[in-house]
This record gives C-alpha cells, structure tokens and sequence, in this order.
C-alpha cells in the first residue's frame, strides 16, 4: 500500500507551448525512422546476395571453361 504516485505539475506557461499530439507525432516518427532502417539493411542484404550469385556464377563458368580447354586441344 506504499506505493508512490508520480504527479506532473504543468505550469499555465507550458501548457499554451505544449502540442496536444506530440505524444503521437513522436511515435510515428519513431515508426518511420525504424522503417527506414530495415529497409536500408534490407537493400544492404539484397545487394550482397546479388553480388554474391553473380560472383559464384563467374567461379563456376571460369572453373567450367578451364576443365575444358585441355579436351578441346
């Protein structure tokens, strides 16, 4: 039965300057800021797979063409 209560006084001079929304404007910035960022590493993984498929299709066609060359001469 102890508990304490936290009372916020809000004084006449920072009621005029506080914004009614500003509770959710805050979390939808933070909303956005967080897509931002998972689309950016999202991109970041979409290229490196990219540049990875590309990378082993060029090993594997360059290991094909040297097995080669000695049974077409």
């Amino acid at each position: 039965m102890s508990e304490k209560k936290v009372v916020r006084v809000v004084k006449r001079a920072e009621r005029s300057s506080r914004k009614p929304g500003s509770a959710r404007v805050a979390r939808e910035a933070a909303r956005k800021t967080a897509t931002n960022m998972v689309t950016n590493v999202t991109n970041w993984v979409t290229e490196f797979q990219q540049k990875q498929s590309v990378e082993t299709a060029k090993a594997v066609e360059s290991l094909i063409r040297s097995r080669q060359q000695p049974n077409e001469a």
